[in-house]
Protein backbone atom coordinates (compact mmCIF):
# COMPACT_ATOMS: atom_id res chain seq x y z
CA UNK A 1 0.00 0.00 0.00
CA UNK A 2 1.51 3.20 -0.92
CA UNK A 3 2.40 5.51 1.73
CA UNK A 4 -0.24 8.66 2.08
CA UNK A 5 1.80 12.27 0.92
CA UNK A 6 2.21 14.47 3.76
CA UNK A 7 3.30 17.92 3.39
CA UNK A 8 5.66 19.73 5.53
CA UNK A 9 2.77 21.59 7.45
CA UNK A 10 1.51 17.87 8.25
CA UNK A 11 -1.55 18.55 5.62
CA UNK A 12 -2.93 16.45 3.04
CA UNK A 13 -2.56 17.05 -1.16
CA UNK A 14 -5.84 18.35 -1.24
CA UNK A 15 -6.30 20.16 2.60
CA UNK A 16 -6.39 24.09 2.97
CA UNK A 17 -4.76 25.65 5.47
CA UNK A 18 -7.34 27.06 7.98
CA UNK A 19 -9.36 29.98 6.94
CA UNK A 20 -10.75 32.87 8.55
CA UNK A 21 -13.12 35.95 6.91
CA UNK A 22 -14.57 39.13 8.46
CA UNK A 23 -16.09 42.06 6.76
CA UNK A 24 -16.78 45.49 7.55
CA UNK A 25 -13.07 45.95 9.02
CA UNK A 26 -12.16 49.71 8.01
CA UNK A 27 -14.52 52.34 9.19
CA UNK A 28 -14.18 54.61 6.70
CA UNK A 29 -14.25 52.51 4.14
CA UNK A 30 -17.41 52.00 1.73
CA UNK A 31 -16.62 48.02 2.08
CA UNK A 32 -13.79 46.36 3.48
CA UNK A 33 -13.08 42.48 4.50
CA UNK A 34 -10.02 40.33 5.70
CA UNK A 35 -9.31 37.00 4.41
CA UNK A 36 -6.79 34.61 5.65
CA UNK A 37 -5.19 31.07 4.72
CA UNK A 38 -2.86 30.27 7.46
CA UNK A 39 -0.47 32.76 8.42
CA UNK A 40 -1.43 34.81 4.66
CA UNK A 41 -3.40 37.92 5.84
CA UNK A 42 -5.21 39.78 3.42
CA UNK A 43 -7.44 43.24 3.77
CA UNK A 44 -9.73 44.91 1.02
CA UNK A 45 -10.97 48.44 1.25
CA UNK A 46 -13.52 49.53 -1.46
CA UNK A 47 -14.16 53.58 -2.16
CA UNK A 48 -16.99 54.13 -4.57
CA UNK A 49 -18.89 54.33 -6.81
CA UNK A 50 -17.57 57.22 -6.85
CA UNK A 51 -17.57 59.91 -10.04
CA UNK A 52 -13.72 59.40 -11.88
CA UNK A 53 -11.86 61.88 -12.08
CA UNK A 54 -10.19 63.75 -14.45
CA UNK A 55 -13.54 63.68 -16.59
CA UNK A 56 -11.66 62.64 -19.83
CA UNK A 57 -11.11 58.92 -18.20
CA UNK A 58 -14.76 58.65 -17.48
CA UNK A 59 -16.71 55.93 -19.92
CA UNK A 60 -20.15 56.62 -20.51
CA UNK A 61 -21.08 53.45 -21.21
CA UNK A 62 -19.57 51.61 -17.64
CA UNK A 63 -17.99 52.33 -14.97
CA UNK A 64 -14.52 51.82 -14.20
CA UNK A 65 -12.93 49.09 -11.41
CA UNK A 66 -9.49 49.72 -10.18
CA UNK A 67 -7.43 47.62 -7.89
CA UNK A 68 -4.33 48.61 -6.07
CA UNK A 69 -2.22 45.47 -4.35
CA UNK A 70 0.17 46.50 -2.01
CA UNK A 71 2.51 43.89 0.10
CA UNK A 72 3.47 45.94 3.72
CA UNK A 73 6.63 45.98 4.22
CA UNK A 74 6.73 44.08 7.42
CA UNK A 75 4.67 41.92 5.60
CA UNK A 76 7.42 39.00 5.37
CA UNK A 77 10.92 38.45 7.14
CA UNK A 78 13.07 40.40 5.44
CA UNK A 79 11.49 43.41 4.77
CA UNK A 80 10.81 44.72 1.54
CA UNK A 81 10.99 48.53 -0.32
CA UNK A 82 7.64 50.29 0.23
CA UNK A 83 5.39 51.55 -2.87
CA UNK A 84 4.38 49.79 -6.09
CA UNK A 85 6.65 47.23 -7.94
CA UNK A 86 6.60 45.45 -11.08
CA UNK A 87 4.66 42.65 -9.21
CA UNK A 88 2.43 44.61 -7.33
CA UNK A 89 1.19 46.22 -10.54
CA UNK A 90 0.59 42.79 -12.53
CA UNK A 91 -1.43 41.27 -9.41
CA UNK A 92 -3.44 44.80 -9.28
CA UNK A 93 -4.26 44.34 -12.60
CA UNK A 94 -4.68 40.69 -13.01
CA UNK A 95 -7.20 41.19 -9.51
CA UNK A 96 -9.07 43.39 -11.74
CA UNK A 97 -9.49 40.71 -14.31
CA UNK A 98 -10.76 38.38 -11.75
CA UNK A 99 -13.35 40.36 -10.55
CA UNK A 100 -14.69 42.17 -13.54
CA UNK A 101 -16.39 39.24 -14.87
CA UNK A 102 -18.80 39.19 -11.34
CA UNK A 103 -19.45 42.96 -11.33
CA UNK A 104 -22.66 44.41 -13.34
CA UNK A 105 -20.12 47.61 -13.88
CA UNK A 106 -22.57 48.54 -17.19
CA UNK A 107 -24.49 50.09 -13.68
CA UNK A 108 -22.35 53.10 -12.92
CA UNK A 109 -20.99 55.04 -16.04
CA UNK A 110 -18.65 57.65 -15.71
CA UNK A 111 -17.78 56.09 -12.47
CA UNK A 112 -14.88 54.40 -10.96
CA UNK A 113 -15.02 51.75 -8.01
CA UNK A 114 -11.51 51.69 -6.09
CA UNK A 115 -10.48 48.50 -4.67
CA UNK A 116 -7.47 48.76 -1.98
CA UNK A 117 -5.40 45.20 -0.96
CA UNK A 118 -3.27 45.65 1.40
CA UNK A 119 -1.55 42.48 2.62
CA UNK A 120 -0.09 42.75 6.15
CA UNK A 121 1.01 39.24 6.73
CA UNK A 122 2.39 36.74 3.52
CA UNK A 123 3.16 33.55 3.50
CA UNK A 124 2.33 32.55 0.17
CA UNK A 125 -0.52 32.81 -1.98
CA UNK A 126 -1.42 36.54 -1.78
CA UNK A 127 -2.95 37.66 -4.97
CA UNK A 128 -5.50 34.47 -4.31
CA UNK A 129 -5.65 35.67 -0.33
CA UNK A 130 -6.18 39.58 -1.79
CA UNK A 131 -8.99 38.47 -4.20
CA UNK A 132 -11.27 36.75 -1.95
CA UNK A 133 -11.07 39.90 0.44
CA UNK A 134 -11.78 42.22 -2.56
CA UNK A 135 -14.94 39.86 -3.82
CA UNK A 136 -16.14 40.08 0.04
CA UNK A 137 -15.46 44.17 0.09
CA UNK A 138 -17.19 44.26 -3.13
CA UNK A 139 -19.86 43.02 -1.92
CA UNK A 140 -19.85 44.65 1.20
CA UNK A 141 -19.88 47.93 -0.07
CA UNK A 142 -23.04 46.88 -2.06
CA UNK A 143 -21.76 46.99 -5.29
CA UNK A 144 -24.13 45.33 -7.63
CA UNK A 145 -23.15 42.03 -8.49
CA UNK A 146 -23.63 38.62 -10.56
CA UNK A 147 -21.79 36.53 -8.24
CA UNK A 148 -18.90 36.47 -6.26
CA UNK A 149 -15.29 34.88 -6.96
CA UNK A 150 -13.51 32.58 -4.65
CA UNK A 151 -9.73 32.43 -5.57
CA UNK A 152 -6.77 29.04 -4.97
CA UNK A 153 -3.75 28.49 -6.22
CA UNK A 154 -2.76 24.68 -6.64
CA UNK A 155 0.71 23.33 -7.49
CA UNK A 156 3.15 20.55 -8.43
CA UNK A 157 6.09 19.21 -6.89
CA UNK A 158 7.83 16.88 -9.29
CA UNK A 159 4.77 14.62 -9.02
CA UNK A 160 2.95 15.74 -6.40
CA UNK A 161 -0.41 17.54 -6.75
CA UNK A 162 -0.93 19.84 -3.64
CA UNK A 163 -3.73 22.36 -3.08
CA UNK A 164 -3.16 25.86 -0.82
CA UNK A 165 0.28 26.47 -1.60
CA UNK A 166 2.51 27.57 1.44
CA UNK A 167 5.12 29.62 2.19
CA UNK A 168 7.81 26.31 2.07
CA UNK A 169 6.27 25.11 -1.25
CA UNK A 170 6.06 28.80 -3.09
CA UNK A 171 10.28 28.97 -2.13
CA UNK A 172 10.59 25.03 -3.99
CA UNK A 173 9.02 27.04 -6.87
CA UNK A 174 10.79 30.04 -6.82
CA UNK A 175 14.03 27.76 -6.85
CA UNK A 176 12.58 25.86 -9.50
CA UNK A 177 12.95 22.35 -8.56
CA UNK A 178 10.50 20.49 -11.48
CA UNK A 179 7.77 22.34 -9.60
CA UNK A 180 4.45 24.09 -10.90
CA UNK A 181 2.50 26.84 -9.19
CA UNK A 182 -0.78 28.02 -10.93
CA UNK A 183 -3.74 30.34 -9.48
CA UNK A 184 -7.26 29.88 -9.98
CA UNK A 185 -10.13 32.13 -9.81
CA UNK A 186 -14.09 30.74 -10.14
CA UNK A 187 -17.01 32.21 -9.65
CA UNK A 188 -19.93 30.18 -6.86
CA UNK A 189 -21.22 28.48 -10.31
CA UNK A 190 -17.74 27.04 -11.21
CA UNK A 191 -16.68 29.41 -14.04
CA UNK A 192 -13.00 30.26 -14.03
CA UNK A 193 -12.60 33.93 -14.05
CA UNK A 194 -8.55 33.83 -13.93
CA UNK A 195 -6.11 31.21 -14.51
CA UNK A 196 -2.21 31.63 -14.15
CA UNK A 197 0.35 28.67 -14.94
CA UNK A 198 4.13 29.45 -13.91
CA UNK A 199 5.77 26.23 -14.49
CA UNK A 200 4.97 23.08 -17.07
CA UNK A 201 2.03 20.64 -16.54
CA UNK A 202 1.10 17.81 -18.88
CA UNK A 203 -2.60 17.85 -19.97
CA UNK A 204 -3.84 15.19 -18.24
CA UNK A 205 -2.40 16.58 -14.43
CA UNK A 206 -3.94 19.87 -16.06
CA UNK A 207 -7.49 18.41 -15.73
CA UNK A 208 -6.67 16.83 -11.98
CA UNK A 209 -5.36 20.08 -10.83
CA UNK A 210 -8.41 22.07 -12.47
CA UNK A 211 -10.67 19.79 -10.30
CA UNK A 212 -8.24 20.06 -6.99
CA UNK A 213 -8.44 23.87 -7.52
CA UNK A 214 -12.91 23.85 -8.17
CA UNK A 215 -13.24 22.07 -5.23
CA UNK A 216 -11.07 23.89 -2.79
CA UNK A 217 -12.62 27.24 -4.34
CA UNK A 218 -15.90 25.53 -3.14
CA UNK A 219 -14.22 25.43 0.66
CA UNK A 220 -12.93 28.93 0.21
CA UNK A 221 -16.34 30.38 -1.06
CA UNK A 222 -17.80 28.59 2.22
CA UNK A 223 -15.89 30.44 4.28
CA UNK A 224 -16.67 34.23 2.60
CA UNK A 225 -20.38 33.20 2.40
CA UNK A 226 -20.41 32.45 6.54
CA UNK A 227 -18.66 36.18 7.13
CA UNK A 228 -20.75 37.84 5.11
CA UNK A 229 -24.20 36.18 6.60
CA UNK A 230 -22.80 37.02 9.78
CA UNK A 231 -22.13 40.71 9.03
CA UNK A 232 -25.88 40.47 8.09
CA UNK A 233 -27.08 39.25 11.03
CA UNK A 234 -24.58 41.07 13.18
CA UNK A 235 -22.68 38.07 14.35
CA UNK A 236 -25.92 35.94 15.22
CA UNK A 237 -27.16 32.88 13.79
Amino acid sequence: MAKEFIRDDGRKFDELRPMKAKVGIVPNADGSAMFQFGDTIAIASVFGPKKMHPQHSQNPEKGTLRCNYNMMSFSVEDRIRPGPSRRSTEISKITEWALEPVLMIDDYPNQVIDVHIHIIQASASTRCAGINAAAMALAHAGIQMKDIVSSIAVGKIDKQLIVDVNKYEDSVFDEGEGATDIPFTFTSKGKITHLQLDGKINTEDFKTVMQLAREGSKKVYEVQKQALKDAINGGKE
